[in-house]
């Protein structure tokens, strides 16, 4: 028998009625009954006779709707006619036969639908099963019981149902209660949340308190220790100097700088050094100034060295001059280096101090080879310039990601995962396999707690032609069909890695570590901005991730307390996202610039998830308020936890149903609850409304009949207003005769239109 001929049929129940539940119900009792007489020995009318006792007990009605055959054989051929599954066929069954048992009814009839088309269903199910000497083996595992076939989706149209039957009896015509707003189903849902909303805040407020009453015992940070760094020292003896000219050195073996002051060689790790700078001034001379860090000093606090030597003297800066130009700037660029590569090496130790032991890997044997994904591209990349791909493989207890190189390679131990996502390529450019971890891991130099592997599904191609190709273009075709396959294959592939992974999670040595790889939800995803840029945030059924842009996000939803919802109000484009940890140590994380159209969503997921939101109109000071429910939780849990959140949705609320009380009141009658100044205030609209029209209606009495009189008045105004009448009477006469002689005989046209151009309107009128 080939994989290509295993079978499997199933009926699926949309908005099913009564009859047709029973029928499945019944259906499926026969059909299990058919194949558990599947057994060695028996003969082949005995798994037919089986099913049909079934339909005789439970269901008679239906006996004559039942199909003739129960199924036939799989042999040379996917249908065995020797083998048909039937009341007359008295073959007897043997180990190792084959058969795809399928059972159905057939014209089945419902009197409650009204539409003909409905009225005749009929039913089927089909399994493929192999004969053994004991119990029949089911080779199509797939669920057929009724909760996972039924689906629902009248559910709103029945609640609907007697709101349309109280609103069309009697034969008033006016608007009955039932027509308002407030009894919409939608409504109804959003109740039934805030229901919900409620229960929660009551159940996460005494969890809350059981929490800080229990962390209150063992008040303090336990995160503050101590800095300690190790005694910084470039040489141990006098005699290990080198023994040099007078001048700057840098001693690259021992990460010393060698300082000539008051004519001797002094001695200064290269760790001592804050920064060192060269410049040169218009006489040529150079200048090095370097400076020094000093303990207690805001950017170096004390340590446990220089708290050890309170007395001690620092050196803070110091400044050298010369005129060898060659020289200061090689000895600049020495320090820097240096300090740079010890700065590198002192944080990658540090980073590695903070590491969590873990065992080593467990490499699979001769006997098993390890599943392998190739190709692969990993982030946090390795440092260095030119990058190449490698080899992602699942060993006995964890995954190892090795290149061609030997110092490249990662380890990520089954124990160590804390979530694993698989994400295909929909709509991005990358099919991954995200790893979030418990503790750090180092890839690399760069520690974390996130390791990705991804490959690109499709490759950058630029035209050369540099012209629009057509639409229509063959190649082009062709092209847009060897990505997709490019992209279906990997998918696949990545796929089926993730399937052979997970049944290797499922053994009992792994049952304890509760693996599984959980793949996002992109149909509840919404754009916000975690962090700089704005990504695509997708919720899983544990996290909340986004693993596209770099750096990745990743939240549990186990390690939330609450969810508000910030710049929330009506006419805003955008709100806020803030996420609060149980852990009040922990930053609260922020997701910005959250479209309107997804609050609704979020809202609803949120609330299916068990997790509690509020609302609110402003951004709020989280750190502040965290620092003061950990300085005095007590208070926290006195004033109600949580519901200091909620004090402008109780207010919004009770407001709300006070204007919903009173209903419909003429625009004519004033309403007392109103504030004096909300009054003058519309009283002061309503004015500036009456004066612009009354002023807009004398413009357009005085535009439609100005006379001649009337325009030289405005004319002589305007020039009053340019101050053309202020001037004496002696600075018009010269400006009169000053224009005069520009128009006389002699000179150009010009002349003439200027001078009539300077001239005030009063004064062209008369010429």
């Amino acid at each position: 028998m080939l994989p290509s001929d295993i079978s499997k049929r199933r009926t699926y129940l949309i908005d099913a009625t009564s009859l047709q539940s029973k029928a499945y119900e019944v259906l499926l009792k026969a059909h299990e009954a058919a194949i558990d007489a599947l057994r060695s020995g028996r003969k082949i009318n005995t798994v037919y006779q089986a099913a049909l006792s079934v339909v005789e007990k439970n269901a008679p009605e239906f006996v004559d709707k039942l199909t003739k055959s129960a199924g036939t054989g799989i042999g040379l051929e996917f249908r065995e006619s020797g083998l048909n599954i039937n009341a007359k066929n008295d073959k007897v069954l043997r180990p190792k036969m084959a058969f795809n048992v399928s059972l159905g009814f057939q014209n089945l009839e419902c009197e409650s639908e009204s539409r003909s088309k409905n009225k005749k269903f009929s039913l089927l199910l089909a399994d493929t099963v192999l004969v053994t000497d004991q119990k029949p083996e089911l080779l199509t595992k797939c669920s057929k019981s009724v909760k996972d076939v039924a689906y629902s989706f009248k559910e709103d149209e029945e609640e609907e149902k007697p709101r349309k039957k109280a609103r069309t009896s009697g034969s008033e015509n006016y608007i009955t209660k039932t027509a308002l707003r407030s009894d919409d189903h939608v409504v109804s849902k959003e109740e039934l949340r805030k229901q919900h909303q409620a229960e929660l805040a009551r159940q996460k407020n005494e969890e809350t308190a059981r929490r800080l009453a229990g962390d209150s015992s063992g008040a303090g940070d336990s995160r503050s220790t101590a800095k300690t760094s190790a005694d910084v020292v470039a040489y141990k003896n006098v005699n290990d100097m080198p023994h040099k000219e007078l001048m700057i050195q840098v001693d690259t073996r021992n990460e010393a700088v060698l300082l000539p002051i008051y004519g001797s060689l002094v001695p200064f790790h290269v760790a001592t050094i804050r920064t060192v700078s060269g410049n040169q001034d218009t006489n040529r001379n150079c200048y090095i100034r370097i400076i020094f860090n000093v303990p207690g000093t805001p950017f170096n606090p004390h340590d446990s060295n220089s708290l050890k030597n309170q007395g001690a003297i620092y050196l803070k800066e110091v400044s050298f001059r010369t005129k060898d130009s060659r020289h200061s700037s090689e000895v600049t660029q020495q320090i820097k280096t240096l300090r740079r590569q010890v700065m590198a090496r002192e944080s990658e130790r540090a980073e590695r101090a903070t590491l969590v032991t873990q065992e080593k890997l467990q490499l699979a044997g001769n006997k098993f080879k390890p599943l392998r994904l190739s190709e692969l591209w990993i982030r946090p990349p390795f440092s260095g310039r030119k990058k190449i791909p490698g080899t992602l493989e699942a060993h006995a207890n964890g995954f190892r990601y090795s290149t061609t190189r030997p110092d490249e390679r990662v380890d990520v131990l089954f124990a160590n995962i804390k979530h694993a996502f698989f994400q295909p390529a929909e709509k991005e450019m990358i099919t991954l396999l995200h790893f979030h971890l418990h503790n750090h891991i180092m890839v690399g130099t760069k520690k974390t707690k996130d390791v990705q592997f991804y490959v690109e599904v499709m490759d950058v191609v630029q035209s050369l032609g540099g012209g629009r190709r057509s639409a229509y273009d063959p190649d082009e075709i062709d092209e847009e069909q060897r990505e997709r396959d490019r992209k279906n294959k990997i998918n696949m592939d990545f796929n089926h890695f993730a399937n052979r992974v997970n049944d290797m999670w499922q053994l009992p040595q792994f049952a304890s570590l509760d693996l599984e790889f959980d793949q996002p939800l992109r149909e509840l995803g919404f754009h916000g901005v975690p962090h700089k840029t704005s990504a695509f945030i997708i919720p899983t059924s544990s996290c909340l991730v986004e693993l596209i842009e770099y750096p990745f996000l990743v939240v549990s939803l186990s390690e939330i307390e609450i969810v508000n919802l910030e710049r929330v109000g009506f006419g805003q484009k955008n709100f806020d996202m803030a996420i609060i940890f149980k852990d009040f140590k922990k930053d609260v994380l922020r997701v910005d610039s959250v479209p309107t159209s997804s609050l609704e969503g979020i809202k609803e997921w949120l609330d299916t998830t068990d997790i509690k939101y509020y609302e609110s109109k402003l951004n709020l000071n989280w750190r502040q308020i965290l620092k003061t429910i950990t300085d005095d939780p007590q208070s926290f849990i006195d004033d109600g936890g949580w519901e200091f959140l909620n004090l402008d949705g109780s207010d919004s609320e009770s407001g709300g149903s006070e204007e919903s009380d009173k209903g419909y009141e003429p625009s004519d009658v004033e309403v007392e609850s109103e504030s004096e100044d909300e009054a003058s205030e519309s009283e002061s609209l309503v004015e500036s409304d009456d004066d612009e029209e009354e002023d807009s209606e004398q413009e357009s009495e005085e535009e439609k009949g100005k006379t001649w009189d009337e325009l030289e008045r405005e004319a002589t105004n305007a020039d009053r207003e340019h101050g053309v009448e202020s001037d004496s009477e002696e600075e018009r006469k010269r400006r009169k005769m000053k224009a005069f002689g520009k128009s006389r005989p002699g000179t150009s046209g010009g002349g003439g239109s200027s001078s009539m151009k300077n001239m005030p309107p009063s004064k062209r009128k008369h010429r």
